[in-house]
């Protein structure tokens, strides 16, 4: 949940009613690019295609931009989703490339 503002001691946490909006889409990303700014940070999703040893390209998708709050709010969700499946299925290992800056 990315709303820990919403809970107090002193109130039961509100009832939270997803829905999607008319626009709403899923889609796969195998690249995520972070840009930051004093106001705000934006997640670049997109796919990677590699056509040769020594060319990439990757085709961004979607744009989503997120206040620093709510960065470090998704960074702690995502750190505690990681650990829980790590935990059932084991270590996730990142390959380190031999050759070049790492491209996320």
């Amino acid at each position: 949940m990315l709303y820990p503002e919403l809970m107090s001691p002193q109130q039961p946490a509100p009832k939270i009613q997803l829905t999607h909006a008319a626009d709403y889409r899923e889609g796969y990303a195998n690249s995520v690019q972070v840009r930051v700014s004093l106001w705000d940070f934006l997640l670049l999703f997109g796919l990677i295609n590699q056509t040769a040893a020594d060319s990439v390209s990757i085709s961004n998708f979607q744009g989503v931009y997120l206040s620093p709050q709510q960065a470090k709010a998704l960074v702690n969700v995502l750190n505690q989703n990681v650990s829980q499946y790590e935990a059932t299925f084991g270590e996730i290992k990142l390959e380190a490339h031999a050759a070049g800056p790492m491209i996320q």
